[in-house]
């Protein structure tokens, strides 16, 4: 029996797409995961209740969610009144564009309707060697600097990044691992 793992997204400019492809990447690395990766506007709210985890990131608007990942969060107002999200693996993830872009309120935000609906929420820890460089404990929160000028390429997420990206997937689809395994799934 294997594991389902919902990776969902917003994304403007291809950086936090980037980095939902590396959390997805670090979650396949777990034996019998099978990783669901959805663009917000492509995700449908009804296939949460037969994942065994949710990863949901967005890039950070003024310290908060980006409306597009916020209107799907909305749609899960039937889920939470019929409890259909409890005791499933929540992590969060985000991308700012400046140092200070308000990472961690945006991450703190991102886990706020992961409680509501009784989720397990998964950070992560010191004790993993990308995170104690300089990453946040609530998930991964990385920044990708303006650009220079709009016609520049965009200034996509780099390896270390992409690390902590793993890093969070692979974190993910272990612990569900562990807490399925101790359900008796």
């Amino acid at each position: 029996m294997g594991l389902n793992i919902y990776v969902v997204y917003d994304s403007e400019n291809r950086h936090t797409e980037v980095l939902a492809e590396a959390v997805a990447e670090g979650a396949r690395q777990v034996e019998g995961a099978n990783v669901h990766l959805n663009r917000v506007d492509r995700a449908n709210v009804r296939d949460l209740v037969d994942m065994d985890a949710i990863i949901w990131g967005c890039p950070g608007h003024f310290g908060t969610i980006s409306a597009g990942l916020k209107t799907w969060i909305d749609k899960l107002g039937h889920l939470w009144a019929e409890g259909k999200l409890i005791d499933k693996v929540g992590a969060v993830f985000c991308t700012t564009a400046t140092e200070h872009g308000g990472v961690e309120a945006t991450m703190l935000n991102l886990i706020t309707p992961m409680l509501h609906q009784g989720m397990i929420i998964a950070g992560l820890p010191a004790n993993i060697p990308e995170n104690a460089l300089y990453g946040s404990y609530y998930g991964v929160g990385i920044t990708c600097p303006v650009e220079a000028s709009p016609d520049d390429p965009p200034n996509l997420p780099k390896e270390d990044d992409l690390a902590l990206g793993r890093a969070l997937g692979k974190r993910v689809a272990l612990l569900t691992s562990k807490f399925s395994t101790s359900r008796g799934g």
